[in-house]
């Protein structure tokens, strides 16, 4: 048997052993306290509850500038007890992606989508949605079964945050293919080349044509009341601000998405008897929804770099030191969830969990999610009267093989096939 020191020693950030099970690594550092400075690595990890939204709604001490990538080297000398103001003058990646913004200018950006999430909009994307869905897993039906996160999910989710940004059709088929060919975000396989940011730069074209397109000949979409929308001060944004936030909300947003299918489906899948409490009570899709969202959301972790010298819990934390804030380990705390590896509907204050982040950087896209998975879910229970896993691709129950993406961001399976009845 492993001793606990052996498992800490794991890297997260490299070591596959860690992706079956990433909730017995965290559990095995939680022993040592809710924060954990890493023996390998100049990292300390948050596994408690209370430490993470402490470190979460810290903007002033906290900084997101090495999102997405962790490790990303500074390309400066940490020196003194505030780097606020050399963190703010250097860009962590090429795109300086939204996730990374700090203060006023993360504000700002994260106010170019409210054209998108208005409820006029809203109910006509989750129309859109719902009969895509409908179409979906009627094919499913009629075939008897499917892989269901690359054909299934990630379809239906790329499909459904390109009707919402205004995509045309005649590229939406381009941009699913740019996403299936990419690695995932926190790569683990990255090695020393950091996190790549090639399909973004793809992506980043297409939106560059779109915004200027719009900002020269206005049509009557969401695409063009982001390209013309105002900061809250009333300045225009520059057009590239703009594409990196329609941008970053579209991979963003089908990559947790559909990862967030498939861990519900798998769910329902290895559990026929709450399968069928849900399939006879159908309001109970979005309680489900919320339990799977805290025991087993699709984003482990979030990043975080000290700006200024602080603390965390009991922990002295340098300027500089980078910290992992692991949702996953804070959604099954003991000192805040009864039972936490038990998966139970109606949880009281289930809504808490921290699947979507708290604070500034809480999940825009986090309505959007919730109502994609749960109109597909609704769908298949709907039209099945059972679904199971297919046991000549996974084995049977007690001796599964589950293939999961090599990231250290994203709880996600690389493949569920289920055979449906």
């Amino acid at each position: 048997m492993a001793t606990a020191a052996t498992t800490v020693e794991k890297d997260y950030f490299t070591d596959h052993s860690v992706l079956l099970d990433p909730y017995d690594y965290f559990e095995t550092i939680r022993r040592h306290g809710p924060v954990y400075q890493m023996q390998s690595r100049d990292v300390v990890v948050v596994t408690g509850f209370a430490e993470a939204l402490e470190v979460l709604r810290n903007t002033q001490d906290f900084s997101s500038w090495l999102n997405p990538d962790p490790l990303v080297k500074l390309p400066f000398d940490v020196d003194g007890d505030d780097i606020t103001a050399q963190l703010a003058a250097t860009p962590s990646n090429p795109m300086e992606l939204m996730v990374s913004y700090d203060g006023e200018r993360h504000a700002a950006a994260r106010s170019l989508l409210n054209p998108l999430f208005t409820p006029s909009r809203l109910k006509a994307n989750e129309e859109f949605m719902r009969a895509y869905a409908e179409k979906m897993v009627q094919d499913v039906v009629a075939a008897g079964g499917c892989e269901l996160v690359n054909k299934v999910a990630t379809p239906f989710v790329t499909m459904v945050i390109a009707d919402l940004l205004g995509v045309p059709a005649d590229d939406r088929e381009a941009f699913r293919q740019l996403i299936d060919s990419a690695p995932p975000p926190g790569n683990m396989d990255a090695g020393e080349d950091g996190q790549s940011v090639h399909p973004l730069m793809v992506m980043a074209g297409y939106f560059t044509r779109y915004v200027s397109e719009r900002r020269t000949q206005p049509q009557n979409d969401v695409m063009t009341e982001m390209a013309l929308a105002k900061y809250p001060d009333g300045s225009t944004p520059d057009a590239m601000e703009v594409v990196k936030s329609a941008m970053f909300l579209f991979a963003a947003g089908q990559d947790t998405s559909a990862k967030l299918i498939g861990n519900a489906m798998r769910r329902l899948a290895e559990d026929q008897d709450l399968q069928q409490q849900i399939r006879e009570d159908r309001k109970l899709v979005g309680p489900f929804l919320e339990e799977v969202l805290r025991v087993e959301g699709s984003t482990k972790a979030t990043f975080r770099i000290a700006s200024r010298r602080t603390r965390i819990g009991d922990m002295e934390i340098p300027a500089g030191k980078r910290v992992v804030v692991s949702l996953s380990a804070a959604n099954r705390d003991p000192r805040r969830w009864e039972d936490p590896a038990e998966f139970r509907l109606g949880r009281p204050k289930i809504k808490e969990h921290l699947a979507f982040g708290r604070g500034a950087h809480t999940c825009a896209g986090a309505p959007l999610a919730r109502a994609e998975v749960a109109v597909i879910l609704d769908r298949f229970l709907e039209h099945t009267s059972a679904i199971t896993l297919d046991e000549a691709h996974h084995g049977p129950a007690g001796n599964r093989t589950i293939e999961y993406e090599p990231s250290y961001i994203i709880r996600g399976l690389a493949n569920l096939h289920i055979k449906v009845a």
